[in-house]
């Protein structure tokens, strides 16, 4: 029997800072976790990473990534190596973004 189909997620790192990135639904790319799109089928999948690897001036190893939605309708990692890349390295904290405070959303503002 075939495995149900997870939805999914892409996630990246941008080309110029290095920083781990989602693919939104209005095409573009966020820093944020809760702000990537969801595709809920296989097709819808394939479709969001071909798109998101056209954007090669700008980011780099555009991959899906699984995910569940959350109570808020919004997705959350699943797999270690997702939560760990939302969060940044588990060491070191006093230094780096991490040590900041500040989201690098907020930092681009």
């Amino acid at each position: 029997m075939a495995k149900a189909f997870e939805p999914q997620i892409v996630t990246a790192n941008d080309l110029l800072l290095g920083d781990v990135i989602y693919r939104t639904e209005a095409g573009g790319w966020t820093r944020e976790h809760r702000e990537a799109a969801v595709a809920h089928t296989k097709e819808a999948a394939e479709a969001l990473l071909k798109a998101a690897e056209a954007d090669h001036l700008t980011i780099v190893g555009a991959y899906l990534a699984p995910t569940r939605l959350g109570d808020d309708g919004r997705p959350e990692p699943t797999h270690f190596r997702e939560i760990f890349r939302t969060t940044g390295p588990t060491f070191r904290t006093d230094l780096g973004k991490q040590a900041e405070g500040k989201s690098l959303d907020e930092e681009a503002a």
